[in-house]
């Protein structure tokens, strides 16, 4: 694998090729990734795998026309005709008053901080099948579990370089390990399958397979023998896993092209109390082994920690430098492509702030509810927040979790939701986007 100069140094040959290409601007981005995986089922290894990319990607400009083409080769000879093949498509491409490079005077210049993103263990293969095969024996002596979809265990590293024709040019390495479980419960006509997972940029970070696979068969265990409830209006609990949807939804309706397009429910909120007074969504960028960490953005501006949302009011757009020109604002540094894509936009490490109550605290609030732990289907409207989605989880009454709940359905508005939202203090740092156990004060809830 090249290393970050030898990556950063090719970037920046493509970009001198799109320039003696005729191009206005261009940027040329870099990715090469390796990874390896294995999967057992019932004791068996059913699936090894080892892949390896290479993906060269130029955005050309001429003027205010672009085009954007990819190849799957890193040989420097290909350059020219590549670059000489976007010129031809961009002569083509109808004008657009706001794409262009991001503002030199904005680009990063200085060294990035060191994120701790590259672990040098290498796991062997023989490693990675004992680990999926110790999770799924821990998974399988659960009592109640009676079959298996399988565990897998999995590492992976890559390499990503930036380069514009205004003078940047950076590369960052990254690895990462990854572990999962999933099993069912139960005997025929009253199934029950759920799993457990983990994720992390070094390996002495991963839960062990142990811990990974007990919790994937307790979580299906508890789910046998669902009972029925009551349509009606109920406060939702959304645990950490489901919770992180929410702040999707919320993602997606604060970047810039969705507020240029005139899609999102949240388009007149700029400065406005969309959450509850205390509530903080925070995008750390620069955290130490963050699965989403960078110290630039895919157009080469600097990241640096931003609160989304401070005390419930929302401070800010997600913009690249394209969204900004056409909101009238300057870039967030949220930039955010494929190697062979333009920039959207989109955040770092989100996170969800805690609370101060306990999970246990916040559950025994309010004397009956519903925990969600999963959510079915796509039923959210971008443009009104409209929310309807199926869901499964648990009976709450008095702070106790009872038996399992299925085939329901959650209603409201994303608008109301978050502006009644109240977060537990169980926040844990294990995504991309992390949230604590939150409380929905009122749903309405339709059951099957």
């Amino acid at each position: 694998m090249l290393s970050q100069p030898q990556a950063a140094d090719l970037a920046a040959q493509l970009v001198e090729a799109a320039t003696r290409a005729r191009a206005s601007a261009a940027d040329a981005m870099i990715g090469i990734s390796r990874s390896s995986g294995i999967s057992v089922r019932l004791g068996i290894v059913e699936d090894i795998d080892h892949s390896e990319s290479f993906e060269v990607g130029l955005r050309l400009f001429d003027g205010q026309r672009s085009a954007t083409v990819s190849s799957a080769s890193l040989d420097p000879a290909g350059f020219a005709e590549l670059a000489e093949r976007a010129y031809a498509m961009a002569r083509q491409a109808p004008e657009d008053p706001f794409t262009g490079l991001a503002d030199p005077a904005l680009l990063g210049r200085n060294e990035a901080p060191d994120l701790d993103l590259f672990d040098p263990h290498v796991p062997a293969l023989t490693m990675l099948e004992s680990r999926a095969r110790t999770a799924e024996e821990a998974a399988r002596a659960v009592e109640g579990v009676t079959n298996t979809n399988g565990a897998s265990a999995g590492f992976g590293s890559s390499v990503v370089a930036l380069a514009t024709s205004t003078g940047f040019a950076h590369a960052t390495s990254g690895t990462h390990h990854s572990l999962s479980a999933s099993v069912v419960a139960g005997s025929a006509g009253a199934l029950q399958r759920d799993y457990a997972s983990h994720s992390t940029r070094y390996f002495e970070d991963l839960d062990a397979p142990e811990a990974i696979g007990r919790l994937a068969g307790e979580r299906a265990v508890a789910r046998l023998n669902p009972g029925r409830i009551e349509s009606g209006t109920y406060p939702i609990f959304f645990d950490p896993r489901v919770a992180t949807s929410l702040l999707g939804h919320f993602v997606a309706a604060v970047t810039g092209g969705a507020i240029a397009r005139k899609t999102s429910f949240l388009l007149d909120a700029l400065g406005q109390q969309v959450f509850g007074p205390g509530i903080t969504l925070r995008d750390e960028p620069l955290r130490k082994r963050g699965l989403r960490s960078r110290s630039f953005d895919s157009e080469g501006l600097p990241c640096r920690p931003l609160d989304l949302v401070a005390d419930g009011v929302l401070t800010t757009w997600l913009a690249s430098s394209t969204d900004a020109r056409q909101l009238g604002i300057q870039p967030t540094g949220h930039a955010s492509r494929s190697v062979g894509g333009s920039p959207g936009a989109g955040p770092s490490n989100l996170m969800l702030l805690p609370g101060s109550h306990s999970r246990e605290e916040l559950l025994a609030s309010v004397p009956k509810a519903i925990l969600v732990t999963e959510l079915i289907g796509q039923g959210v409207n971008p443009v009104t927040g409209d929310y309807s989605r199926g869901a499964a989880g648990f009976l709450v009454e008095n702070g106790k979790i009872g038996e399992a709940v299925a085939e329901i359905t959650i209603a409201s508005n994303l608008k109301d939701m978050f502006r009644t939202l109240i977060p537990a203090s169980d926040l844990e740092l294990r995504r991309g986007i992390d949230s604590p156990t939150v409380l929905i004060p009122a749903m309405t809830v339709a059951s099957a």
